[in-house]
């Protein structure tokens, strides 16, 4: 017989624990929620990345889904788990079918998947094409303010690529104090490139906008430049393009030779998860067999550890952390949550009796 302890106490009975919800979330209320927040955005993506730096995630690399038949395509698994005052774990799956796009569908697709901190069980399920831009976005403009500050403010920005990733980055800039004389557009579809030049001339900025012929012009004439495209591999190659020392964020991650980023100061959001997948970073490391050509990452700059020459060209490559996607994730959850607006999905969760 199992003996109890001499004090004659019971053993304690574990309290029951309340029945979990699962709520599913629209992109129409992930786009509420974040519409015209950018600063608070972009201030929790600076939190987030702080809270990496210092540890308190876990972010494991991502994992991609290939398939022979579709070799242009991709499925994006990215596990996380963030601490801090979020306390939040999760994993955004997201595809990009670039063939989507001459069929008037977006390239991306993404669904968010936060779980408890304490339990484990999946509460919430939510389109997450939005929260993924919205973090991309923050944590470029978040960039370009950290990565100009020890030179003069760019008043020319220049966008290679006109997706709406490029779209979701004009408007974090324009929300968080950003004010350009102009604006170049280049894009290798000239519907593209016309399109999003209408789009920013309909948000009534002041700013001259151009479109460029040639990728080189636009390089040269802008002083920020963003490189938001799907190429698979480098195809910008002349280091002299870059001579004006413009700071560049590097977005799509590809697009540049190991000669550019050889000639400039790099500077990444993790380096263990940019030196993978044939990025150009990670063509540079495998050209060098070292990474001293890296400066250090954003945090590096943020906690003065690192900072960005004013006499060189200045790169930032984010690969993406899904932290912030499930910063942002979270966020966009407890505001719809506070709006007493989450769609509850009933008894998702049911056999929860351990005997039945």
């Amino acid at each position: 017989m199992t003996h109890l302890l001499s004090t004659g106490t019971q053993p304690a009975t574990p309290s029951p624990a309340t029945a979990p919800t699962f709520a599913v979330i629209s992109g129409e209320q992930v786009q509420q929620a974040l519409g015209g927040r950018e600063k608070q955005i972009m201030e929790l993506v600076e939190a987030t990345y702080r809270l990496h730096g210092a540890g308190d995630s876990v972010n494991p690399p991502s994992y991609f889904l290939r398939f022979p038949d579709r070799p242009t395509s991709r499925i994006i698994a990215l596990p996380a788990s963030i601490g801090g005052s979020v306390r939040v774990d999760g994993m955004k799956w997201i595809s990009s079918f670039p063939e989507n796009v001459s069929a008037g569908l977006p390239r991306a697709s993404a669904v968010l998947i936060l779980n408890d901190h304490d339990t484990g069980y999946p509460f919430a399920c939510m389109e997450s094409s939005i929260i993924s831009a919205t973090r991309t976005a923050a944590s470029a403009a978040l960039a370009a303010d950290w990565l100009s500050r020890t030179r003069a403010r760019p008043t020319r920005v220049g966008f290679f690529g006109t997706g709406l990733i490029a779209r979701y980055i004009h408007t974090f800039l324009a929300g968080t104090g950003w004010a350009f004389d102009s604006i170049g557009v280049h894009d290798v579809s000239a519907d593209s490139a016309a399109g999003f030049s209408g789009y920013l001339r309909g948000t009534g900025t002041a700013a001259r906008v151009t479109v460029h012929d040639s990728a080189e012009e636009l390089v040269r004439s802008s002083d920020l430049v963003v490189f938001a495209t799907v190429a698979g591999r480098p195809h910008v190659t002349a280091p002299a393009w870059f001579d004006h020392n413009p700071v560049v964020l590097h977005v799509s991650l590809r697009d540049l030779a190991p000669e550019i980023l050889l000639g400039a100061a790099n500077f990444v959001d993790d380096v263990e998860h940019c030196l993978k997948a044939d990025t150009s970073p990670h063509l540079v490391e495998q050209r060098t067999g070292d990474r001293d050509f890296l400066n250090g990452t954003l945090n590096d700059v943020m906690l003065g550890r690192a900072a960005p020459p004013p006499d060189q060209p200045v790169i930032f490559s984010p690969f993406g952390l899904g932290v912030l996607d499930l910063a942002v994730g979270k966020y966009v959850y407890d505001e719809v949550a506070r709006a007493g607006n989450l769609r509850l999905v009933d008894d998702f969760f049911h056999d929860l009796r351990r005997y039945g």
